[in-house]
């Protein structure tokens, strides 16, 4: 997205109408879920996808007819047996795609890319609002700005809000959490760029300097030398930040679980097997009064089942569960 808003943006200014194509609602198994957007100009689609095929290619038509009327419009594919069977499709499932029409020099369009590439600029928390009611016009939202009705619905899953007042469809595109990564280990050195290539911003943090070394992570956005007893003054963990925890020995690991878990990540992966997270766990309980509740937090193993032996196979199993973890399916 970040990259679609900015050419939106310089489209718009050098005086090109456009069409911003959104996938608004899916059911079943559709390409591409809400939130995938393309957008469509004079010569056809600039940038992006909304999952390719018959459908994608159904929309191409109907965006350059409504470039042509200069007007908005929401469309349902409603994909039927038939339906797939006509379209050419693998999957089915219905989609409800909406198609916003922005004239050239669309101020509040500019705006908004601006804005948009601001806050990705700082790594803020942010969403994109299209108020469907009113042609889709755009508008970036937080939550400490935004209307308190929409509130509820600011979360990591695209969301249409549609009542008797309003019809929002927002969707979260930056959010400020980080994945703390403890241990600069081979699985760290592996898991790293996997995840920086994918969106994730990476602080990688170790207390042997031979393993803080910027040679070791060039694309992670920080590495620091910490001291694993002390965490609270190297970082400050939030709700929205992720955690792996891959020291060198359990030790170090039930260290800094006590420390991390009271402050409830959004996620918590430990590297280890299954006997060792039930000893360490009622070390964190005996020894350091982690509650209950906080260890729950915990996945542990690390990574998605796929029978990862290797530093490699293990972080690709780590990054995939990541990727569901954003998405907001289950870590498990």
């Amino acid at each position: 997205m970040k990259k679609l808003l900015k050419i939106m943006g310089e489209k718009l200014r050098s005086g090109e109408d456009l069409m911003l194509v959104t996938v608004v609602a899916s059911s079943g198994a559709t390409p591409r879920g809400a939130g995938a957007r393309m957008l469509v100009g004079r010569e056809g689609r600039i940038y992006g996808t909304i999952g390719g095929g018959a459908v994608e290619y159904r929309s191409e038509h109907i965006a350059a007819e409504q470039l042509a009327k200069r007007a908005s419009l929401e469309h349902d594919f409603t994909l039927t047996k038939d339906d797939v069977q006509n379209l050419g499709m693998i999957c089915g499932g219905d989609v409800k795609v909406f198609f916003h029409y922005i004239p050239a020099g669309d101020a509040n369009a500019i705006a908004v890319s601006d804005e948009a590439g601001a806050r990705f600029e700082r790594g803020d928390s942010f969403w994109l609002a299209s108020d469907l009611a009113h042609d889709g016009a755009l508008s970036v939202a937080d939550k400490a700005s935004a209307p308190e009705w929409l509130l509820p619905h600011l979360s990591g899953h695209p969301q249409r809000v549609k009542d008797e007042e309003h019809d929002i469809f927002a969707e979260q595109l930056n959010s400020s959490g980080r994945v703390y990564i403890f241990g600069g280990g081979h699985v760290a050195q592996a898991l790293e760029p996997v995840l920086t290539n994918i969106g994730f911003r990476c602080v990688v943090m170790d207390d042997r300097p031979d393993f803080t070394r910027r040679e070791l992570f060039p694309t992670a956005e920080e590495i620091k030398l910490i001291d694993f007893g002390n965490i609270a003054a190297s970082v400050n963990i939030t709700g929205e930040d992720y955690v792996c925890v891959m020291t060198r020995g359990h030790a170090f690991d039930t260290v800094v679980q006590s420390q991390i878990l009271p402050l409830r990540p959004y996620y918590v992966g430990v590297i280890g097997s299954r006997a060792k997270a039930a000893g360490v766990r009622r070390q964190l309980i005996e020894n350091y009064g982690v509650s209950e509740a906080d260890c729950d937090l915990v996945t542990t193993p690390i990574g998605l089942d796929i029978g990862a032996e290797t530093p490699a196979e293990i972080a690709i199993s780590i990054a995939a569960q990541l990727i569901a973890v954003r998405a907001g399916r289950s870590a498990k």
